[in-house]
């Protein structure tokens, strides 16, 4: 599987997106921005960086485990790795979306956790996007409304500081022979689509054929083009592309 991608911070901020990838594999992780009084002591970046590697590292180790499994680990171990120093129990500790694919001999394995979209053009030329769109229908969007429906019956999951956050990803899997390229992204780029007009076909178009980079340049024109306030949400974010081609088993 060939994997080409970028990750670009919001102009002038942190990058609170992560990307890690291997012959097989591709994770991507939207870190949240960070809510006050989190009861930790690491910050977003922290936290993306280290479940990325431990996913990667278990989605190599473990080719025969589930990615429910993978990721429900990989939240524990890195829990494991702040509990003496962190309130675990507070709802705004630091949390990321996920999105993974791994290529596995005659199959294509994804997950998706929260709104960091997978999208996979089958080579009939079907374009499928895989989201969980659990936070488009929240009753609020404050921050005490997102303290209390994250990771909540009823609200949204993320990966944060509950393993069993992994059970409400969205899974699935198809046959490598039928896929022709997906590509994996964060909010910040899929805003191309959900805010700007785009096709998926139109974006995975550009990446593929000018490179990531121009798919977020696109971004950040449509972004500086747009007057602040139109949308809600931010007129800038963190924008991750990574595409995948060539699934030969």
């Amino acid at each position: 599987m060939q994997v080409t991608y970028t990750s670009v911070p919001t102009p002038g901020g942190i990058n609170d997106d992560f990307v890690i990838a291997g012959e097989r594999f591709v994770v991507v992780l939207d870190g949240a921005t960070q809510l006050s009084e989190s009861g930790c002591i690491h910050d977003v970046p922290w936290l993306v960086k280290r479940l990325g590697t431990q996913l990667a590292t278990a989605i190599v180790t473990e080719p025969d485990a589930s990615l429910t499994s993978i990721l429900a680990g990989a939240i524990e171990r890195v829990c494991a790795m702040h509990a003496d120093t962190c309130d675990l129990t507070n709802t705004s500790s630091p949390s990321t979306t996920v999105a993974l694919l791994r290529h596995q001999g005659e199959t294509v394995d994804y997950l998706v956790l929260c709104d960091s979209p997978l999208v996979i053009e089958t080579t009939d030329g079907k374009v499928q996007a895989y989201t969980d769109d659990a936070t488009k229908h929240l009753p609020g969007y404050t921050q005490d409304d997102l303290r209390k429906t994250r990771n909540q019956p009823g609200g949204f999951w993320v990966a944060s500081t509950k393993p069993e956050a992994a059970e409400h990803a969205v899974i699935g899997s198809l046959n490598a022979a039928d896929v022709r390229r997906a590509a994996l992204m964060t909010d910040g780029m899929s805003r191309l689509v959900e805010r700007y007009g785009w096709s998926w076909s139109r974006v995975m178009d550009v990446a593929e054929a000018e490179g990531p980079a121009a798919a977020v340049a696109a971004v950040r024109e449509a972004e500086n083009a747009t007057a602040p306030g139109t949308f809600r949400g931010k007129q800038y974010d963190d924008a991750t592309i990574a595409l995948c081609r060539e699934f030969i088993s």
